[in-house]
């Protein structure tokens, strides 16, 4: 298992925080990676940014089998949604098949329902100002 820190890396990221107060780490623990070789893209996402390609900080590293652990650091206390993508070709972008289903790996923070895309208030997670850990277990499509 390896460790990757980043400060605000450019994955998926936006302008949007200005000077809010930036203090905290959020720890993400992805479980259930398959070996498929590129890139694990972790994003933290504002109710605003949620479901859209950016984000308010995040962190990258190559994509490893088994478990991986990113951290995230000095990120403004709130709620967000951990939004994870094995980018398995590392083009950035989410493979779809023609009916719009994924074709590479991904995971999302809460309780994500089944069959449906969730809500934020379903996987949002509370960064409070001393930080938080939180854990994404992937999926990848059959």
């Amino acid at each position: 298992m390896k460790l990757f820190s980043t400060g605000l890396a450019t994955l998926l990221l936006s302008a949007g925080l200005g000077s809010a107060a930036m203090a905290a780490d959020v720890t993400v623990t992805l479980t259930g990676i398959q070996a498929q070789g590129g890139q694990m893209l972790v994003s933290l996402q504002t109710r605003d940014q949620f479901m859209k390609p950016a984000g308010a900080a995040g962190a990258t590293g190559p994509a490893e089998a088994g478990t991986q652990v990113f951290v995230v650091n000095n990120v403004a206390p709130g709620d967000y949604a951990v939004m994870v993508m094995h980018d398995a070709d590392s083009d950035w972008a989410m493979g779809r098949k023609p009916d719009g289903m994924p074709t590479e790996g991904w995971g999302m923070s809460g309780a994500a329902p089944k069959g449906r895309a969730p809500t934020f208030d379903e996987v949002k997670v509370t960064v409070p100002a001393d930080g938080t850990a939180v854990t994404v277990p992937l999926s990848y499509p059959r």
